[in-house]
């Protein structure tokens, strides 16, 4: 008999949203029901937002979070209820890690919600509107980024900029101060960038503005039950799984203020023996970025019900 393809999920954060981005996974009730639970839990339509928009409210912080750990989670009930096998790894990408969490068993789904509407407002506390950015960067080495980041944080009056999302290789997301991160897309230029962009988001995540929101994360976590990952889960901190929740907690909290380090999150679970990476929600996001990680690895998007049947027919 052949042994089962080893497979490991992953689960998206923000950037993912797109208004109808639920609608093609009508045949799952356990889809719905998802949605249902959170509504009920948080007193807010989500299951129309999603798919009627409008996508100015769908790309709200304070939307986007609980949004995508509902979507994420429900695409991967809908895998569970066609008899999916568990995966050997599971990961998130920044708010991503929240759903990973879920899925892994250490987490109740309930409690997640809480946890991510939380830390929305207080990521978009930590910084005044309009003077934080993030910029992604095509084309530079992860080196040249850090010397870039360096180089303007050490010429700024007060300014800091620091790599924040090491996204695939040539493909690093920058965070700080909004003009640190101008005169850092501008010196990326005169090294040779291929493409530099400004991200439409007005919260510099995964760098150090985000500290006070950390600390207030830190607090919350404290009173939070966490259990022990039943899949092992690798972080986005340190690239590394834990099996102590307080150890968990901690890196929940660093996550805020580190990068995420995405690029070595693949490679490892290629390095693992991982055959298939099977991303859990809407958008192929993810497996774009995992292509350029390693071409060996074969992506399976769940997108909607056709792609859950189709990972259902490779790894079942």
């Amino acid at each position: 008999m052949t042994p089962p393809l080893k497979f490991a999920c992953v689960f998206p954060g923000q950037g993912s949203q797109s208004v109808g981005m639920m609608k093609g996974y009508a045949e799952f009730p356990v889809v719905r029901e998802t949605f249902a639970e959170a509504s009920d839990i948080l007193g807010r339509d989500f299951w129309a937002m999603a798919n009627e928009g409008p996508v100015d409210k769908l790309s709200l912080t304070i939307n986007t979070q609980p949004l995508m750990l509902m979507a994420g989670t429900a695409v991967y009930r809908a895998w569970e209820s066609l008899g999916g096998a568990k995966p050997v790894f599971v990961a998130g990408h920044s708010l991503g890690e929240y759903t990973a969490l879920v899925a892994s068993g250490a987490l109740p789904f309930a409690e997640a919600l809480s946890l991510v509407c939380y830390r929305a407002e207080v990521m978009q506390q930590a910084v005044p509107e309009g003077t934080g950015g993030m910029a992604a960067i095509l084309g530079l080495d992860d080196e040249v980024v850090r010397a870039v980041c360096d180089e303007v944080t050490t010429s700024s009056n007060g300014d800091l900029l620091e790599p924040a999302n090491f996204n695939s290789p040539g493909q690093i997301v920058i965070a700080g101060h909004k003009n640190a991160v101008l005169r850092g897309m501008e010196l990326a230029r005169s090294n040779g960038a291929k493409r530099v962009i400004m991200l439409p988001v007005s919260v510099p995540s995964h760098c150090s503005l985000m500290d006070r929101a950390a600390g207030k994360m830190q607090q919350r976590l404290e009173r939070v039950t966490l259990g022990l990952p039943e899949i092992p889960l690798l972080h986005n901190a340190d690239v590394q799984q834990h099996d102590d929740p307080a150890v968990i907690k901690n890196i929940l909290v660093q996550q805020l203020c580190k990068p995420v380090r995405w690029t070595e999150t693949i490679r490892s679970f290629a390095a693992a023996g991982v055959v298939h990476v099977m991303e859990c929600g809407p958008g192929k996001v993810l497996s774009g970025l995992n292509k350029h990680i390693d071409g060996n690895l074969r992506s399976l998007a769940l997108t909607d019900g056709a792609a859950l049947h189709h990972a259902a027919s490779v790894l079942m």
